[in-house]
């Protein structure tokens, strides 16, 4: 169990325990919560009613947030020919297969990497390096595409990819603290939305089990998950 810091604990103490918060006064309260002294990322928690063991229940997804992430992303793209131009144009932070021995020798400097299909073989190799740390690109999340300029506008615009982790849980930033409420609210449904559209076919029951939203080192606040069921 981590050690919680004073001020970590007076913001949780302001909680009351068991309380299911509609989505905009969750994150009012998230907000009024934070008390770091960086502009915190907004996060949200989802438990699902998944066995992420069996391979027809594990859930993943793409998103395109309607207000993005509050993030700088740095995207790298491993193209060729006239597609490298292409990255370029769209905003593209590194561009070209020279890259491939950059990372080869531990240059990361990057946070989402996008490829075409035809030099797949040459960044397969990299696997290792990129797959532990989230970084491969991949058919399911549109980052092995040909049409690598709407790519790299999806991400800059604020495309996030989520996946089920081991216990059941997704976890995914909505946004920052600074970020009005309409704003997070706006991010938050537009998840929520995807999240359920993602629903495996082999999913029984209740299949969003509970929701939480929180602040990089503030404390988790509940929202009602019955708001999310009908659509589930």
């Amino acid at each position: 169990m981590p050690r919680r810091g004073k001020r970590y604990k007076n913001a949780r103490a302001k909680l009351v325990p068991g309380t299911k918060l509609p989505p905009k006064e969750a994150i009012q309260t998230v907000k009024d919560l934070a008390f770091a002294k960086f502009d915190e990322t907004v996060e949200v928690a989802a438990r699902l009613g998944v066995d992420p063991r069996q391979a027809d229940q594990v859930v993943r997804g793409t998103v395109v947030l309607p207000h993005g992430t509050g993030k700088e992303v740095r995207v790298l793209v491993l193209a060729q020919g006239e597609k490298e131009k292409e990255a370029k144009d769209a905003g593209a932070d590194y561009v070209g297969l020279e890259y491939l021995d950059k990372i080869k020798e531990g240059w990361l400097e990057f946070d989402v990497a996008v490829a075409t299909p035809d030099v797949m073989a040459k960044v397969a190799p990299l696997g290792r390096i990129l797959g532990p740390r989230g970084l491969m690109p991949t058919p399911k999340a549109g980052t092995v595409t040909f049409d690598v300029a709407q790519a790299v506008r999806e991400i800059k615009a604020g495309k996030i990819e989520y996946r089920v982790d081991r216990t059941g849980n997704v976890h995914a930033p909505i946004g920052k603290v600074s970020f009005p409420v309409e704003k997070l609210h706006e991010n938050l449904e537009a998840f929520m939305e995807s999240l359920i559209r993602a629903k495996p076919s082999a999913a029984k029951g209740t299949y969003i089990k509970g929701v939480s939203i929180s602040s990089t080192m503030g404390p988790g606040v509940a929202i009602d998950p019955n708001l999310y069921r009908r659509s589930a």
